[in-house]
């Protein structure tokens, strides 16, 4: 097995006329993603959200490395297990736990409040700064998702919440570091998931074992969902998303986590939930905070002030991480 040598290269910026591409990619993960919800509750066995998190990690981690044979090397060790214990250990468990104890749409408005959890941590941690653009359609997206999800027959409960904003925040440091910290040359996104899926895996194994003890009954309904969540819901679409992360300016990569929310919300009516005009009004204005997002005036303007404004952006980037 091979080990990875170097230090990451800034990536390049995406050029403008072929972002949507990537944007189209990269969206496919929180796409996938708002099957969660559904997976959670129409299929898989209650009260194990450890073991449901570790066993959509664990196989699919230990199958990249399996196909890339690329181990870390040097700090990208414990690199590779903080963000395996932010994006995958963390992340997961709470992700399960709210969705067994919040209604569908109370965890996926506070899912939805991200965008501005990533702006705030870019600033400390990449100091880059978002526009006046971003922001607004941040909190817009936000107010969408709140009007598609949300109803009087909503109820909270605490540590539903609470583990709802734990992956909410813990999901948005796993993406500013990984902005931060790029890829290691020579490096792949498949690689660099591997690495996370199997460390985020690793530490809840332990857990699972102490904690839930003995792995519940597996049927076949539970197989299968196990199965969806581990390949399209975990490898698939991790993937595409720290492969987005790394092609594309974190403001617009963030919103993207928007599709989520409005994903579960189309699975739901499919299946026979009741849609209101409010409903249909915060769909549309949760689809446009996602669209604008990627649209910015402020550094998407001519192209010789947009090369500008990237040089500024790269540079920016360049002097958090040497800090």
């Amino acid at each position: 097995m091979q080990t990875s040598t170097g230090r990451a290269p800034d990536p390049p910026r995406v050029p403008y006329g072929r972002r949507a591409a990537t944007v189209a990619l990269t969206a496919l993960a929180p796409a996938s993603w708002g099957t969660t919800y559904v997976v959670t509750t129409e299929l898989l066995p209650p009260g194990h959200p450890l073991f449901a998190g570790m066993l959509r990690a664990l196989p699919g981690g230990l199958l990249a490395l399996a196909v890339t044979r690329v181990l870390p090397r040097g700090d990208w060790w414990w690199k590779a297990t903080v963000l395996g214990a932010l994006n995958i250990g963390a992340l997961y468990p709470l992700l399960f736990v709210a969705a067994e104890r919040l209604p569908g749409g109370v965890a996926a408005t506070l899912g939805a409040t991200q965008p501005l959890l990533v702006a705030g941590l870019a600033v400390a941690l990449l100091h880059d700064r978002p526009t006046a653009w971003r922001l607004t359609w941040g909190v817009l997206g936000a107010v969408g998702v709140g009007l598609v999800v949300l109803g009087p027959q909503a109820r909270l409960d605490a540590v539903g919440v609470v583990a709802g904003l734990g992956g909410t925040a813990t999901m948005a440091a796993g993406i500013v570091l990984t902005k931060r910290w790029g890829l290691p040359a020579g490096v792949g996104p498949l690689t660099l998931t591997g690495w996370q899926l199997t460390a985020g895996g690793l530490l809840l194994l332990p857990l699972t074992l102490v904690i839930e003890g003995a792995p519940p009954h597996i049927d076949a309904s539970a197989a299968a969902g196990y199965l969806w969540l581990g390949s399209v819901g975990g490898l698939i679409a991790s993937t595409l998303w720290f492969r987005g992360i790394g092609k594309l300016p974190v403001g617009a990569s963030a919103p993207l986590v928007l599709l989520s929310p409005l994903v579960a919300t189309v699975i739901g009516v499919a299946l026979g939930e009741a849609w209101s005009l409010p409903q249909t009004c915060g769909f549309a204005l949760a689809l446009a905070a996602l669209l604008a997002a990627q649209l910015d005036p402020a550094r998407d303007g001519p192209a010789e002030a947009r090369t500008r404004e990237d040089r500024k952006h790269d540079d920016r980037i360049r002097e958090g991480r040497t800090r």
